[in-house]
């Protein structure tokens, strides 16, 4: 299946695993990469710039393939070293780069100047075409639907894919609400040349995080997420539990402000108490609603070769005999 994703990042399949903080590294990258699809490495999961020249050079050791840095750009309490990341992606020889969060324009002369093509992740149509103006090569469009930080519009993917893909002229991913053949297909048919995956890939047997919460994802079902961070204009898309029900409750108030719900929502607190050491209640985390179209647990290679299979049954079979 060649698409112009394939041809551009030199993968075999149109499939992305985007850049998951806490998940982004070597034993997941690699099996993605491993398995023809482009995976990234999340930078500040590393944390130093020298830490993650480690971590790239760990990938290598386990696979030969492309695969790819992401670079959240976010405001911080405490400052990120961004030019110094930025400079260790470059020396280490990265091809692609996934920016996300604010502009990343200050990041595109130094990535460009080493042959690092970039694609950004985007919300809505216009800050696609910001980004497009600006010189980033890709764009990955973020439905309402998707983990994370959906933005303020609230566009599902069903709308916002096509609505990206006639007005930009580099290539789009689709991302959001993504987890088998059929919405591969999808994705395609509204104009994108791949999809992007990320709760998917946490439910497989390399991703880095606890047996409870790939479990609890495979129980879950399209209902289980929680809008929180709404009131201070940075909405995000969490799992529901009892952590994130009330982060809603609170942030809900009329005088609430974000430093009522920090310790709650605290991300170390998930990735520590949820994600590495499996206690479901334990913080917030992230997943998307796609949670509802996940009921295995695969090795990634499996995974991947399932939504290729299934995509192609789709595409050769089932569509060609509605015409003709």
């Amino acid at each position: 299946m060649r698409t112009e994703f394939t041809e551009m990042f030199g993968v075999d399949h149109p499939i992305v695993c985007g850049g998951m903080t806490g998940l982004g590294t070597a034993p997941l990258i690699s099996a993605v990469a491993e398995a023809g699809a482009l995976g990234f490495l999340t930078a500040l999961t590393q944390p130093s710039p020298e830490a993650l020249v480690k971590e790239i050079a760990r990938t290598r050791d386990l696979t030969d393939k492309p695969f790819g840095v992401n670079l959240t750009i976010l405001p911080t309490i405490d400052p990120v070293p961004y030019d110094e990341y930025r400079a260790a992606i470059v020396e280490a020889g990265i091809t692609v780069v996934e920016t996300a969060g604010s502009n990343p324009e200050p990041h595109l002369p130094d990535f460009h100047e080493a042959g690092v093509k970039v694609i950004h992740k985007a919300t809505s149509v216009r800050h696609a075409l910001s980004a497009e103006r600006k010189g980033v090569d890709a764009i990955s469009i973020d439905g309402f639907e998707c983990a994370g930080h959906p933005g303020e519009d609230d566009v599902p993917g069903l709308v916002l894919i096509p609505a990206a893909t006639r007005v930009l002229s580099i290539p789009v991913i689709a991302s959001g609400g993504l987890a088998t053949g059929s919405g591969l297909v999808a994705a395609l048919a509204l104009g994108a040349c791949a999809a992007n995956m990320g709760t998917r890939f946490m439910a497989t047997d390399e991703a880095p995080i606890h047996e409870n919460v790939k479990k609890q994802i495979v129980a879950n079902d399209e209902r289980d997420t929680v809008m929180v961070f709404r009131q201070f204009h940075n909405s995000a898309r969490v799992v529901r539990n009892s952590i994130s029900e009330q982060v809603a409750e609170i942030g809900a108030r009329p005088d609430a402000t974000f430093a009522d719900v920090a310790e709650l929502a605290s991300g170390k607190r998930g990735r520590q108490n949820v994600l590495t050491e499996g206690d479901m209640e334990g913080g917030m985390w992230w997943a998307g609603q796609v949670q509802g179209l996940i009921h295995d647990v695969l090795p990634v290679r499996e995974l991947v070769e399932q939504i290729i299979a299934e995509a192609e049954e789709i595409i050769t079979k089932r569509l060609v005999s509605l015409v003709g």
